[in-house]
Parts: structure tokens; C-alpha cells; sequence
């Protein structure tokens, strides 16, 4: 499929999907007019990079981690040996942007609790 077709596919603009084949996350094959030319492991592989950026990882993450995925589509299984761990630092990483956000948030209703009603 052409890229038309693959945004229509995915719901992802032709801009972002030439950035993720810049970032080495997907693949296209190439007509010899230098057409980019899509499959369908690629709209898997762009669903699957949609889900990983949803959960928070980067695309330099991503591009380490998606040749050590498998799955049906709605759930991601890892399939190699140090992946679960690099996923548990990311995890941990993600954790603790949440708790420096929290406290953010609790510094923010201090100042707004002690300002004048109204």
C-alpha cells in the first residue's frame, strides 16, 4: 500500500511516519521511483509503536525493544532474555517522573489554597 493508504490505515500523518522510518522504527519497501511502499506488518508495527510512545517509552527505547516483541496485536509479549529488565528501569524511570509531577502538583494546591477565595 502506498502512503496514502497507510495513514488511512493507521490515522498516523505521512510526517510522523517518515519519522519513525528516520528513527529506524519502520521499514518501508521502495519502489524504484523511491515510493515508499507499505505492508501489513507495518501497520502492526506502527499500531505497536503507537502503543509503546502511549505507555511512555521514547522512539530511542522503542527502536531497542520492538525486535523483541511478539503478539496478537492487543497484547505484547517480550521474546528476548534482557527485555523484561530494560522494560522494568523504563517502568521505574516513568515512576519516578510521576512522583516529581505529584509533587508539583501538591507545591501548585498549596499556593492555590492560600490565595483569596473567589
Amino acid at each position: 500500500m502506498r502512503m496514502g493508504d497507510m495513514v488511512r490505515r493507521t490515522g498516523v500523518g505521512e510526517r510522523l511516519l517518515r519519522y519513525y522510518e528516520e528513527q529506524g522504527l519502520l521499514t518501508p519497501a521502495r519502489l524504484s521511483s523511491g515510493y515508499r511502499v507499505y505492508g501489513e506488518a507495518d501497520v502492526v508495527t506502527v499500531r505497536r509503536i503507537r502503543g509503546l510512545l502511549a505507555a511512555g517509552l521514547t522512539t530511542a527505547v522503542i527502536a531497542r525493544v520492538l525486535p523483541c516483541l511478539d503478539g496478537d496485536g492487543s497484547r505484547l509479549v517480550p521474546i528476548c532474555p534482557d527485555l523484561v529488565a530494560e522494560l522494568c528501569g523504563e517502568r521505574a524511570r516513568i515512576t519516578s517522573a510521576i512522583d516529581e509531577l505529584r509533587g508539583a502538583r501538591d507545591v501548585l494546591d498549596a499556593v492555590i489554597a492560600a490565595g483569596p477565595r473567589g
